[in-house]
């Protein structure tokens, strides 16, 4: 699939990706650039995803490469919950739910319109291994069907050197809660 950005815009994505890659070596061991390159390359609607989660500001790195399925993971980086995306509820139902100070939009919804998806719990920690993120700031969490079905949500954070989960309406938002994503490669 061709890429909608132009080619400078491309260019540099890829020069702002190559940079957070080397200066974060730690989130992927033993993958090298030239091979993250080819892969964006060979697909570059895969382009297009990243260069909106930049712009919402996850600043998106890679940080696992499946051997299974021989994907790269790519996630976003950024210290604290995008702030392109935050004040969202959790899903479609519950911002039609809302009757009054409606947020903008819903934490899945934009997900979907980034073309990616939220973490889930185990993705989330994961990527807390690799280093901490939400110290000041929560995201919200793929939610199991059965605690969304009771009008429930999950997010994330880190606080005293460990990642907790907690609860909340799914029709709740925070100035400071916004979420992560995750995009296949």
């Amino acid at each position: 699939m061709k890429s909608k950005l132009s080619q400078e815009e491309q260019s540099s994505l890829l020069d702002t990706l190559k940079t957070r890659f080397a200066k974060n070596m730690h989130r992927h061991k033993n993958i090298n650039w030239k091979d993250v390159q080819a892969k964006l390359e060979k697909d570059p609607s895969k382009i297009d995803v990243l260069f909106r989660m930049e712009e919402t500001g996850g600043e998106p790195d890679v940080v696992v490469f499946d051997e299974k399925s021989k994907e790269l993971i790519f996630c976003d980086c950024a210290a604290e919950s995008p702030k392109g995306r935050r004040s969202y509820c959790y899903d479609r139902p519950a911002l039609d739910a809302r009757k009054e100070h409606k947020p903008t939009n819903s934490a899945i919804d934009a997900a979907h319109e980034i073309g990616i998806k939220l973490l889930n719990e185990e993705e989330y920690r994961t990527l807390q291994s690799l280093e901490a993120f939400d110290k000041k700031t929560s995201s919200w969490i793929e939610t199991p069907k059965k605690i969304r079905d009771l009008d429930g949500a999950l997010f994330g954070d880190f606080r005293y050197d460990t990642v907790f989960f907690y609860h909340n309406g799914a029709s709740s938002y925070y100035a400071a809660r916004g979420f992560r994503g995750l995009l296949k490669v």
